[in-house]
């Protein structure tokens, strides 16, 4: 079995996808089930996650709508608005709705590298944990300091750090320090037991004209620190067709994962997706 636990889909008159312009812009068109069903198809892939990819609540029910017409997608990673005065509320009303798993704040658009910490927050994350919630936290390496922080103040809720909190592959070529940084940080999340790592999205870091040797450094990295146990692999569809395929990035993870037991592998592949995010797989 093979699961992609991180992709999207969007229609653009559904919301305005504000994030979407250069260097982004040739993915700003309709994506939907229908773009994606033959190469989940020719990937061997049995299902997916869907995640958000706008702040916004039209969003969250729009992938809801998406879930509940379509097999293959067994579980939405949705949004609500953390600074609403009835934040807990909102996660009481979509923890119960349909194949919703987990919440996404869009970190990585957010100024301050710390504004997750805010004290008002606090309850909102316990309402997570009560609920049954995960926490995808869309990061860049400048935000894993207080990641790192947010997970000991919140030890039960369980954390997956998207597309390896996207470590810079093209602009730290030949930079050792920059990549040894962020390596350094990870291990620190790594220590937490409840803190899983995504194998997704480094495609789009590596940039047009990549090849393996740009990538593996920082995949192997990864299996190295979280074990095949809390590493989840997921696409991060359709964004990473701004630098490759989808049968590419397939490829290149089965590279990556050779040096695995075939049980291992099926760890990566599908079953910490299963157990993190408490998915329902049809037998």
């Amino acid at each position: 079995m093979r699961i992609d636990a991180h992709q999207h889909y969007w229609q653009l008159d559904r919301s305005d996808y504000a994030w979407m312009q250069t260097p982004h812009a040739a993915i700003r068109r309709d994506f939907l089930p229908a773009d994606l069903a033959p190469l989940l198809k020719a990937a061997g892939v049995d299902g997916t996650v869907l995640v958000q990819a706008d702040a916004t609540a039209r969003e969250t029910d729009f992938m809801l709508e998406i879930a509940a017409g379509t097999p293959n997608v067994l579980g939405v990673v949705g949004w609500i608005d953390f600074t609403a005065a009835d934040a807990v509320a909102q996660v009481e009303y979509r923890a119960g709705q349909g194949k919703l798993r987990g919440l996404r704040p869009m970190l990585e658009f957010i100024p301050d590298p710390e504004w997750i910490l805010r004290s008002d927050f606090k309850p909102v994350l316990r309402a997570m944990v009560q609920h049954g919630l995960t926490f995808d936290a869309l990061v860049h390496p400048q935000h894993l300091p207080a990641l790192e922080t947010l997970v000991r103040r919140h030890p039960d809720l369980p954390v997956v750090i998207d597309h390896g909190a996207k470590p810079k592959l093209k602009a730290w070529r030949g930079n050792a320090a920059a990549f040894n940084a962020w390596r350094d940080d990870m291990r620190k999340l790594a220590q937490h037991g409840r803190v899983y790592c995504k194998l997704s999205g480094l495609l789009t870091e590596a940039g047009v004209g990549w090849q393996d040797q740009n990538l593996l450094p920082a995949m192997d990295a990864l299996l190295d620190l979280f074990g095949p146990s809390r590493l989840i692999w997921g696409s991060d569809w359709p964004v990473m067709t701004l630098a490759g395929d989808y049968s590419d990035w397939a490829r290149l993870s089965d590279r990556a994962l050779t040096g695995l037991t075939q049980a291992e592998r099926q760890q990566v592949c599908a079953a910490n997706a299963i157990s993190f995010y408490k998915l329902e797989v049809p037998i």
